[in-house]
């Protein structure tokens, strides 16, 4: 069987863009703590949770290129979930959920789309812009494993942690999923000067997860900054040009600092994104994996799609 980074290594792979924000600023959805797992189990909502992937499913079919389905729980975790009234069993429940409609839908595109993989979505347990209170790796492992073990009980084929910003954490939820044998992909995100918010180098941060860890990540990925904060900072690092495989930016320029203060929706610039996106692909020989973050929808994936694939698309 092969691996998860043998399939994307053979595989130029697309996944969706800014969930959360489409939601809130396209549909008018209400989500207490950017928590869209909260749309999994209502009927009205979860139809429309599944439409928000079909653009993007359509988007693939055209390029020929596979795709990551990717779980609306970043934020189903304790740290959010109680606030909201949920117990342990029900986020357990929820989250293993969300893997089996994402499955439904694989079937239903199976058949234009090759491969689809499915990846539970992990958020940090604190804000993923601030670090706030660190954890220690054990303590990371403990408090990550929950959620991993119901991706692993539902079938999903991996584990993707988002936006995460000091490594303990990171390595905390890489051994949770070694406990499971569950495949895991770490995304760290950056400031503005291309480092992780606790002031550590993205390559530093990526070499200190594989050391730990016995290199058990299948890739890493940058999530939830601009292109422009770290493309220069990629570009001359030998560990993310072999490690670095799949970027999920946002479509706005501004700082973290400057989007939590922000009150309207910023869909940036689609054309400057997507060359940004077509500059990162000729600088990582490894980066097989396109999809957005906060501000980005389907149209920003078009616009890039057209930049960064060679590949004319299909009538």
């Amino acid at each position: 069987m092969r691996t998860i980074q043998q399939i994307i290594k053979n595989n130029m792979m697309l996944t969706d863009g800014g969930l959360e924000t489409t939601l809130i600023y396209e549909h008018g959805i209400d989500l207490p703590y950017f928590a869209a797992f909260t749309l999994i189990e209502q009927a009205t909502l979860r139809e429309i949770l599944m439409d928000y992937y079909t653009p993007y499913l359509e988007l693939a079919a055209r390029y020929q290129t596979g795709f990551i389905l990717e779980s609306a729980t970043y934020k189903a975790n304790p740290e959010t979930a109680f606030k909201l009234g949920y117990n342990q069993d029900e986020i357990n429940r929820i989250n293993r959920e969300a893997i089996r409609q994402l499955s439904t839908l694989r079937d239903s595109y199976k058949s234009q789309i090759q491969p689809i993989l499915i990846s539970g979505c992990i958020g940090p347990r604190k804000d993923g812009y601030i670090i706030g209170d660190r954890m220690n790796i054990k303590e990371a492992a403990d408090y990550h494993y929950h959620q991993i073990n119901a991706f692993q009980e539902a079938g999903a084929d991996l584990a993707t942690a988002f936006t995460l910003n000091y490594e303990e954490e990171a390595i905390g939820i890489v051994e949770a999923a070694r406990r499971v044998n569950m495949p895991v992909v770490i995304s760290f995100t950056l400031e503005t000067d291309g480092r992780l918010p606790n002031n550590n180098t993205l390559e530093y941060a990526i070499a200190t997860v594989d050391k730990a860890t016995g290199y058990y990540p299948e890739y890493y990925m940058v999530n939830c900054a601009h292109p422009s904060h770290f493309t220069n900072v990629v570009k001359e690092s030998h560990i993310c040009k072999k490690r670095l495989m799949a970027i999920r930016a946002n479509a706005s320029c501004k700082s973290h600092a400057e989007l939590e203060q922000s009150t309207e929706l910023d869909a940036g610039n689609k054309c400057e994104l997507a060359g940004w996106y077509k500059q990162l692909k000729q600088n990582l020989p490894g980066l097989q994996i396109i999809g957005g973050c906060c501000g980005t929808d389907h149209s920003h994936m078009e616009r890039i799609m057209e930049n960064v694939m060679e590949k004319k698309r299909s009538a």
